[in-house]
C-alpha cells in the first residue's frame, strides 16, 4: 500500500521496530518501506529486517520499520502488507492518483460537518466533485444490512431443513407404528395403558431426533474445524450456546412429530392389533 506518514495514527497502529514512513517531500519521498508483522516473518523469519533492501517490481526500497500485529479491518489483513510512500506507489502501480483517502477526526465531532469540510476542501483542489465521501458509520450500516440478509438466508435454509426433518420424523414414526401393530396389541392385552403406549412412541421419536441433532452438530463442528485448520485466515468458530439451542429445537421437533403417530398407536383396538400378525 502507498501511504502517507500519518497512516499509522489514522489506524491507531503501533511500530514494533524502527519507525513508520517519515514526513518527506510528498512529491519525491525517499524509497523506504515498512513491513507488516506477517510479511516480516515470511520474508525474514527471525532475522532483523531493518536496513535490508526489498525489491518491489523494478524499484528497490530500504526497510526502516516493522509494525506490531494489527489483524484485519473490513476484510483487509493489515499484517500481510508492505507500506511504501504514496508517490512511490503511484510509480510502481503506474497510476495518476490515489484510490482512497482515510480521514481521522476527534471523537464527538459532528460527522456531517466533517463530511462537508472534506467535500469543500477536495472540490477546491479538484475543481469539481469527482469523489465519494463514505463515513465509517455508513460503511458499518451497509455491512450490518449485508449481515442481516445473510442471517435471514441462513435462518430460512435452517427452517426448511427443520421442516424436512419434521416430515421425515412423522413418516418414520408412522412406519414404526404400522410395523408394530401386533406388538402394540400384545402390550395392550398385557395391561399397558394408552398413556404408556403414547409415552413409548414419544420417547422413541425424541431419542431419534436427539441422535440426529447430535450427528448434525458433530458434522458441522467437524467441517468448521476442518476449515479453520486448512484456511488459517478464515475466522471460523462454533458458538456452542447456539449449537445447544439447535439441539434443543431438534428434540422439540422430534417430540412434536411423534405426537400424532403415538396417539394413533394408543388408539389401536387390541383385538384388531393382535389379528394383524
Amino acid at each position: 500500500y502507498g501511504e502517507g506518514p500519518d497512516f499509522s495514527r489514522a489506524f491507531n497502529m503501533r511500530v514494533a521496530a524502527g519507525q513508520f514512513l517519515p514526513a518527506d517531500d510528498p512529491r519525491n519521498p525517499r524509497a523506504y518501506a515498512v513491513l507488516g508483522s506477517k510479511v516480516r516473518s515470511e520474508l525474514f523469519g527471525s532475522a532483523n529486517p531493518l536496513g535490508a533492501i526489498l525489491q518491489v517490481g523494478a524499484s528497490r526500497f530500504r526497510v526502516i520499520g516493522v509494525m506490531a500485529p494489527k489483524g484485519q479491518v473490513l476484510g483487509f489483513d493489515l499484517d500481510d502488507t508492505v507500506y511504501i510512500p504514496t508517490a512511490r506507489a503511484l510509480e510502481v502501480f503506474n497510476r495518476e492518483g490515489v484510490m482512497e483517502i482515510h480521514v481521522a477526526y476527534k471523537p464527538g465531532s459532528p460527522v456531517a460537518a466533517v463530511v462537508d469540510d472534506i467535500k469543500r476542501i477536495l472540490i477546491a483542489r479538484h475543481g469539481r466533485e469527482d469523489f465519494t465521501v463514505t463515513p465509517q458509520q455508513q460503511m458499518l450500516d451497509t455491512l450490518s444490512t449485508v449481515l442481516d440478509v445473510l442471517t435471514f438466508a441462513v435462518a430460512a435454509l435452517g427452517g426448511i431443513s427443520l421442516l424436512v426433518g419434521a416430515v421425515g420424523m412423522v413418516t418414520l414414526m408412522h412406519i414404526a407404528v404400522a410395523e408394530r401393530v401386533a406388538e402394540i396389541g400384545l402390550l395392550t392385552a398385557l395391561g399397558a395403558t394408552r398413556a404408556r403406549i403414547r409415552t413409548l412412541f414419544l420417547m422413541e421419536s425424541t431419542v431419534l431426533s436427539t441422535l440426529g441433532g447430535l450427528g448434525g452438530l458433530a458434522i458441522g463442528a467437524g467441517i468448521a474445524w476442518l476449515l479453520k485448520t486448512t484456511v488459517s485466515s478464515l475466522p471460523v468458530n462454533t458458538p456452542w450456546d447456539y449449537a445447544l439451542g439447535a439441539l434443543a429445537v431438534s428434540v422439540l421437533i422430534g417430540l412434536a412429530a411423534g405426537v400424532v403417530p403415538a396417539m394413533r398407536a394408543a388408539r389401536l383396538n387390541p383385538v384388531d392389533a393382535l389379528r394383524a400378525e
